[in-house]
């Protein structure tokens, strides 16, 4: 019995296969681990255990294989949207088309080398394709030209064409380890600083989004001594800001100021805004002060609130009127770690925290409005994950008719989910469905789903990789693969770098993105400590995923 289940076998069962699937994730996963120096492959190392398992004679039944396959991309694409939506728009306003510009740049440069070997050394196109495509770890696009080359074959019986998944699995993994090597060795030659890297990017991000300070300042100045708080704003352009406290002089108590309210002199203040806006205040109306007295938590206190009531979300802070309803103040809101003012026109998602200033009864009041059920929030919304999902394979699903080309082009199973999922969570939802996700769940998620993915196809890559590689002079394959994924990725990191200046740990993203590699951006995110990447992963993906699967059949089209 023990036998059937852990020794290899060319036509396994299903619980075999599943054993397979997880001794290769088990073992892969502990191999990721090990260290050289500094460096360990992470969860990509799965994918290389998986090609010693098929190697070694393991087996996935195919059905197995295809949806453990496409289930687990399915679910690491859609992780990524999730965590990076909120970010994603903002993101490509202000970088993301030179993000783009950079990427499309590296995947024609690749198309015109797989080209040039394809001219160079008369490999078959079918082959030269399935080269491209390993080389640059984009499976999508090998999907593309194996359903294009049926659909010729369809139409006319009499032509005969190799087969490019051979092709593809010989130059796979030279270009999962082609990119992690350039992001190692690009980060060594530039002598990259991962630390300090990261806090440039923090620094940087806090400028554009406008990143909140909070700050006590007393008033002085005899001519804002009497103004209203909503005059002197209005005249100096200063409706950024929220005063969430007030203490006048000689008094304890501390109140949520009206936008009625005089200013006396002497009173104190806490201003929540941006850094411009509340040093302009505390400039016109006197200077910053250090008294602790208004931060008393005797007469009102501040607390967080979160939106987990279906009456909330969706509803803007307008709309809730909690000033005039209730007497409390909402100074920020915190979102998928971004922190935003609370201006009366934001509109509030399901899972937003909501930092408020007020008394404790209305504060309690409020609670049962807004939900403020962390426990609720714990619990996984299936409703939500799986509904998304289906969203997602949906679009994903879509075909779209090209003139040019015989068959629809799809986005498939990688692009279809990663949109979906940038939408839903860029605009909070859609109907029922929601995109909150903890953040424990969405790393649960996108790492099962790598794994699943990772293992299908090693085992399915090193079933005969040996054989294919002797058999089709591999080494020469390796060798034109190698043209297609270095020189475009060496092109990229000159230009990101030098030229550009763009930050390594993003820079390091888009090089995964640009190839589509989930390894190269698992190991990224491991190497670097940090989720820079995935940010600029998503934002070029959806791009070069499409222009993958276009390239890859107009080439064939073109030389055939």
């Amino acid at each position: 019995m023990f036998k059937e289940l852990f020794l290899p076998a060319a036509s396994p069962g299903v619980t075999q296969s599943l054993i397979v699937i997880l001794a290769v994730i088990g073992v892969g996963v502990f191999a990721g681990r090990l260290r050289v120096g500094k460096v360990s492959l992470g969860v990509s190392a799965v994918m290389f255990t998986g090609l010693l398992f098929g190697h070694a004679g393991y087996r996935i039944q195919p059905d197995i294989l295809v949806f453990i396959r496409d289930f687990g991309l399915i679910l690491f694409v859609y992780g990524i949207g999730i965590q990076v939506g909120p970010s994603f728009s903002s993101s490509f306003r202000k970088e993301g088309l030179i993000f783009n510009a950079l990427a499309a740049g590296t995947v024609l440069l690749g198309v015109f080398f797989a080209w040039l070997v394809h001219y160079v050394t008369h490999t078959g196109i079918e082959n030269t394709v399935g080269l491209m495509s390993g080389a640059v770890t984009n499976t999508p696009g090998l999907g593309a030209a194996k359903s294009l080359l049926q659909e010729i074959q369809n139409k006319y019986p009499q032509k005969t064409f190799a087969d490019p998944a051979i092709a593809y699995a010989i130059t796979y993994p030279l270009g999962v380890l082609g990119i992690i090597a350039a992001i190692i060795g690009a980060k060594t030659l530039f002598a990259i600083d991962a630390t300090k890297e990261t806090q440039l990017f923090e620094q940087e991000r806090s400028s554009q989004q406008g990143a909140l300070v909070r700050k006590k300042c007393r008033v002085l100045h005899v001519e804002v001594i009497g103004k209203s708080i909503y005059r002197l704003l209005k005249e100096n352009d200063l409706s950024d800001l929220i005063i969430s406290r007030i203490k006048h002089s000689g008094s304890t108590v501390v109140n949520t100021p009206t936008l009625d309210m005089q200013l006396r002199d002497k009173d104190v203040m806490v201003i929540v805004g941006k850094p411009k806006s509340v040093e302009r205040f505390i400039a016109l109306v006197g200077k910053e002060s250090t008294d602790s007295a208004i931060e008393s938590e005797q007469d009102i206190i501040t607390k967080s609130i979160f939106v987990t009531r279906q009456s909330a979300t969706h509803k803007k802070l307008s709309e809730l009127d909690l000033f005039n309803r209730y007497g409390l103040k909402v100074t920020r809101v915190y979102r998928s770690g971004m922190e935003l003012l609370a201006s009366p026109s934001l509109e509030l998602y399901y899972g937003d925290k909501l930092r408020v200033v007020g008394s404790r009864e209305d504060i309690e009041e409020v609670e049962k409005m807004i939900g403020n059920s962390e426990k609720r929030l714990l619990e996984p919304d299936f409703l939500s994950l799986f509904g998304g999902l289906i969203i997602g394979i949906a679009l994903g699903s879509v075909p779209i008719v090209v003139p040019a080309l015989p068959v629809p082009v799809k986005l498939g199973f990688a692009a279809g989910p990663l949109l979906a999922a940038l939408f839903i969570s860029r605009y909070g939802g859609i109907g029922v469905i929601h995109s909150y996700i903890n953040a424990g769940a969405i790393y649960f998620m996108k790492d099962l789903g790598i794994c699943l993915f990772f293992a299908a196809v090693g085992v399915h890559a090193g079933e005969k990789f040996y054989q294919n590689f002797i058999h089709y002079n591999g080494w020469n394959w390796l060798m034109y693969g190698s043209l297609i994924t270095f020189v475009p990725l060496l092109a990229m990191v000159i230009v990101g770098r030098l030229l550009l200046k763009l930050n390594f740990l993003q820079l390091s993203g888009i090089m995964s993105g640009a190839y589509t590699d989930p390894a190269a951006l698992a190991f990224s995110t491991a190497y670097f400590d940090s989720d820079v990447p995935s940010q600029a992963y998503a934002t070029v993906y959806p791009l070069v995923t499409i222009l993958r699967i276009f390239s890859a059949q107009i080439l064939i089209l073109l030389l055939i």
